[in-house]
């Protein structure tokens, strides 16, 4: 019951935050009235969701979900010192790239050596956060802001580089081009604070836009 009362209140939290970016932004009425309310998005905190992370990279969200489901099965005691020990023919059999797997065992090593503590982040400022996930070889800013977002919960992130959410943005916004990330993210600034809000309504937006 509490889980269930957790997503409820997740939700409505979700829909607040959409129906104030909607007062400010005409054609994000529009597009709630034209697709409906996205789902509340929570990834657990972690070594796993760290490396569900490089398995996401690049692929769509179907390719990632097979992949991950597959290295599971590979792996699965997952935690740092078995990933870190783990054959890299075992990680590549089970769908990821060979920069892949250096990536997710040098994430294993990070934590191990002490380098890299996922526990810790969650007492950091956005930007501390940031600076300490893009310092992982493989990590870039769009993966900080993805686990800023959705396991941190963090309210005001918005991942400007991120292919999907400038397609939305240019079919919402009727553009003739697919806006750059620096445009992206001055398109939505208006929507501070709420632009995680932002960012989980696009994500939906893109799947279900009328065409």
């Amino acid at each position: 019951m509490a889980q269930s009362n957790d997503y409820r209140n997740r939700k409505r939290k979700l829909i607040r935050h959409i129906d104030a970016i909607a007062a400010s932004d005409k054609d994000v009425a529009r597009a709630v009235a034209d697709v409906g309310y996205p789902e509340p998005r929570l990834r657990d905190t972690g070594f796993q969701t760290f490396l569900s992370i490089i398995v996401s990279q690049q692929v769509s969200t179907e390719a990632a979900a097979s992949i991950w489901q597959r290295v599971q099965t590979a792996v699965p005691d997952m935690t740092p010192k078995k990933v870190a020990r783990c054959k890299p023919d075992v990680l590549r059999s089970a769908g990821l790239s060979g920069r892949k797997v250096e990536y997710a065992q040098g994430l294993a090593a990070a934590i191990l050596d002490g380098q890299f503590n996922p526990d810790e982040l969650a007492e950091m400022s956005d930007d501390e956060v940031v600076k300490q996930i893009v310092s992982l070889r493989g990590f870039g800013p769009w993966s900080a802001e993805i686990y800023l977002m959705f396991s941190l919960q963090r309210p005001d992130v918005f991942a400007a580089d991120d292919l999907a959410l400038q397609i939305a943005l240019q079919q919402l916004k009727g553009l003739s081009e697919k806006p750059s990330g620096k445009q992206a993210r001055e398109l939505v600034e208006h929507w501070s604070p709420r632009r995680t809000a932002g960012s989980v309504f696009l994500w939906h937006y893109y799947r279900g836009a009328p065409a």
